[in-house]
């Protein structure tokens, strides 16, 4: 481009840059707006500069060209108008294109004006389809009306020209779709209304099919971000929703909504990916996906463009190299497929071993067996070479070629340099046990054992087992085990534990595949069993452990022996946290004191712990906790629970803001005081005392439990009935024994604490 040459000190505002520099968006923001209060010399190299870091941005783009228009550097300006106008694909960019080529041309006559037509042709041949391209009709119409017509042919040809240029614009679902189909009604009446109504009822059902499209399509459209700048992918939200956003978009134009012919359909599919590929620049599935649709559409010319623009923008991305390859073999370019697999190699030395198998695979498809052999004896001299190499080769020998020995002879080879890979050891086993040759297998496993390190052999040992179990005597199997577990004992905190024989060893023999000798029952009774007994060993070995015990710990610990059940699985207590919320400030915690060592939910433990465990709770909700007694099974009795909630002096609603109520310091009643306790009696006349003495307030404030309302909950309700039911019944043969309710009323209707059953009869 012919422009002046960078003075230094644009380079001193703006930081020293390069090509290879990578700008963030934050960056690019500020040198973008330092570039608009620098003259045009001291501009291009930070223009240059941003639109090498985002080659598809409208804004920069746009931002550049319309600084050049400024300067009237018009030959500048063609030039980037040929670098960015087939990439960036956006109305606002090509308007400022039209402006330019109407400055340019419109003081050349008539051979200016077939200029501006070809450039407003080429214009909504690219863009036409824009949701946004309205207004771009509409200007060409408009430019189109103000052209003199000095002949009535002329007037004649320029009228056709405006109506045709009218029936492409209303069919086209544009955020102007209306107005442009006003305008054509006004267009057609104006000129001839005996032949306006004929075309308006022409092309009235396509244009509602346009407008019906429109509306589909904006839902879409509006979902989309139009000034995000082109960013490698990181995962964030607003990322992953405009990629989520163009899939729709995108899916909703592969539909064809308009049931046009496909010609028009495919270049409508095309503008989507094309936009698309403006803001997802760098992401290799929206690249491939657009190369397959035009593979699919019979387009593989397209669709080889397609990859080598993808590999423009992603040079690194191994995937789309593959899949370029790929298709350039499918259709018999292999040459070309070959310079592809060659890039993935490159000097060689920083070739993966990836790139080494699929370069051999790709041989031995095109070129045949001595062309991979070749290869390959000189891949394995590379300093990347591992093990999968070798193993590739000699499977591609074993099963293509069908060149046991060859097979043979490369795992051997490879033996020499990857002893020590556990996985290359498998599969060489693997491969013999192909070839049936239990002699070599076991020659295979006792050499490899006696090299590999105990952490490193658990698969070795783990598959030797397997093979025995399989293919070799009892007594061979029983020996192997038996090696097995001596040689990993020094691997487990307990060596002992290893030793031991158990059922699950009798498990792992007498299984295959999916079929077990036993039941899912047994396998998790087994399992929790050698969970227990872990546990218990732990325990033993650190008896002044504190807080959780060593079971709990050690569960993290446990292998998981895939041979026994794959189904079990057991959560990981050792990362388990007591919950204790926080106090709110200003809320006393009611403290017990002469409470029961066993907490209402069997929990074991002394009066700090209960205490401790009391203060985490509300103040309403421990006293009525230290009330209830202690639980020998799964679930306490409902019936005396009720009773203990009908009981306890809970505050009403409106009295949570005031101070809250301690907890007696005397012991807790035992399940005999419950009914008929003359301590409980005396502490309700004393707090019915204080509520008489305190003011007055309103009825549903101060009412009891007993005569609130009964709850919808049916269990509840019938509860209550047998309580209240029984009271009355009590009350009534207390007054027949001489007046004895004072010591029975109350709480006598409710029965034995421990067995639950009520005084009376429940009828």
């Amino acid at each position: 481009m012919a422009t002046e040459t960078p003075q230094p000190n644009s380079l001193s505002l703006s930081g020293t840059f390069s090509s290879s520099n990578k700008l963030t968006v934050e960056a690019a923001e500020k040198l973008a707006n330092e570039a608009l209060r620098l003259p045009m010399s001291d501009a291009v190299p930070i223009y240059e500069h941003l639109l090498a870091n985002f080659p598809t941005s409208v804004k920069y783009w746009k931002q550049y060209v319309e600084a050049l228009m400024a300067s009237n550097n018009d030959e500048a300006t063609k030039q980037v108008f040929s670098r960015c106008l087939l990439n960036c694909l956006q109305v606002p960019l090509w308007r400022c294109y039209i402006r330019f080529i109407r400055k340019v041309n419109d003081k050349k006559g008539i051979e200016g004006q077939e200029e501006t037509k070809k450039a407003f042709e080429f214009m909504l041949n690219y863009v036409g389809s824009d949701i946004a391209s309205g207004p771009v009709w509409m200007e060409y119409v408009a430019y189109l009306k103000s052209l003199p017509a000095q002949t009535t042919l002329e007037e004649s040809q320029r009228m056709t020209t405006i109506r045709k240029l009218y029936q492409r614009a209303i069919v086209m679902p544009t955020h102007h779709v209306e107005q442009l189909w006003r305008d054509y009604e006004n267009f057609e009446n104006s000129v001839s209304r005996a032949l306006a109504k004929g075309l308006v009822t022409e092309y009235q059902p396509k244009y509602n099919s346009a407008r019906a499209v429109y509306r589909e399509r904006k839902k879409y459209v509006d979902e989309i971000d139009w000034n995000m700048l082109a960013v490698p992918p990181s995962g964030t939200p607003k990322e992953e929703m405009q990629w989520v956003a163009w899939k729709k978009l995108l899916s909703f134009e592969k539909g064809n909504p308009q049931r046009i012919d496909n010609a028009s359909a495919n270049k409508r599919i095309t503008f989507a990916y094309e936009q698309c590929l403006m803001y997802l620049y760098h992401y290799p599935d929206i690249w491939y996906d657009y190369a397959m649709w035009h593979t699919i559409n019979g387009s593989q010319d397209s669709a080889v463009k397609v990859f080598q623009r993808a590999l423009k923008a992603l040079p690194d991305s191994g995937m789309l190299k593959y899949a370029y390859a790929e298709l350039e073999e499918t259709r018999g370019a292999t040459q070309a497929a070959k310079k592809v697999y060659e890039s993935l190699l490159g000097d060689g030395v920083n070739a993966t071993a990836l790139s080494h198998i699929q370069f051999i695979r790709f041989l031995r498809r095109t070129e045949g067996v001595e062309a991979a052999r070749k290869y390959f004896l000189d891949a394995r001299k590379s300093p990347n070479c591992t093990y999968h190499v070798y193993v590739a080769y000699a499977m591609m020998a074993f099963c293509l070629d069908k060149d046991a020995k060859l097979a043979h002879n490369i795992f051997e080879a490879g033996l020499k340099r990857f002893m020590h890979e556990p996985s290359y050891i498998l599969e060489y086993a693997d491969f013999l046990c192909r070839l049936n040759d239990d002699r070599n297998i076991r020659a295979l496993f006792e050499r490899a054992l006696s090299s590999l390190p105990p952490d490193e052999s658990v698969e070795v040992w783990k598959r030797f087992a397997q093979f025995e179990q399989t293919y070799g005597d009892l007594t061979s199997m029983l020996k192997v085990e038996q090696r097995r577990k001596e040689a990993l004992c020094r691997m487990t905190e307990n060596g002992e534990s290893v030793l031991e024989n158990s059922l699950q060893d009798v498990i792992s023999r007498y299984s295959f595949m999916d079929l077990w000798p036993c039941s899912t029952k047994d396998l998790d009774h087994l399992s929790r069993q050698e969970w227990l007994f872990r546990g218990v060993n732990k325990k033993i070995e650190n008896p002044t452990v504190n807080g959780p015990s060593s079971a709990d710990r050690t569960t993290a610990d446990i292998p998981i022996n895939s041979n026994v059940s794959s189904k079990v699985v057991y959560p990981d207590v050792s990362r388990m946290v007591i919950y204790a919320p926080g106090q709110k400030p200003g809320i006393t915690t009611p403290v017990v004191s002469g409470v029961s060592s066993t907490l209402p939910n069997g929990i074991s433990g002394g009066a700090a712990t209960i205490n401790d465990t009391l203060k985490s709770l509300p103040p309403t909700l421990a006293v009525f906790v230290s009330n209830l007694p202690a639980v020998e099974g799964p679930s306490p009795d409902a019936d005396f629970v009720i009773s203990i909630c009908l009981q306890s002096n809970i505050p009403p609603a409106s009295a949570k803001h005031s101070a809250p109520q301690q907890l007696p310091s005397g012991p807790v009643p035992s399940a005999s005081d419950v009914s008929g306790s003359s301590k409980l009696r005396q502490t309700r006349d004393r707090q019915a005392g204080k509520r008489k003495g305190m003011e007055r307030q309103d009825d549903d404030d101060t009412s009891t439990i007993q005569s609130q309302p009964l709850p919808k909950d049916a269990f509840k309700i019938r509860q209550l009935q047998k309580a209240l039911g029984t009271s009355s019944r009590t009350g009534g043969a207390s007054s027949r024994t001489g007046g004895t309710s004072s010591r029975t009323g109350g709480s006598a209707s409710y029965g034995s604490g421990f067995s639950g059953d009520f005084s009376g009869s429940s009828g």
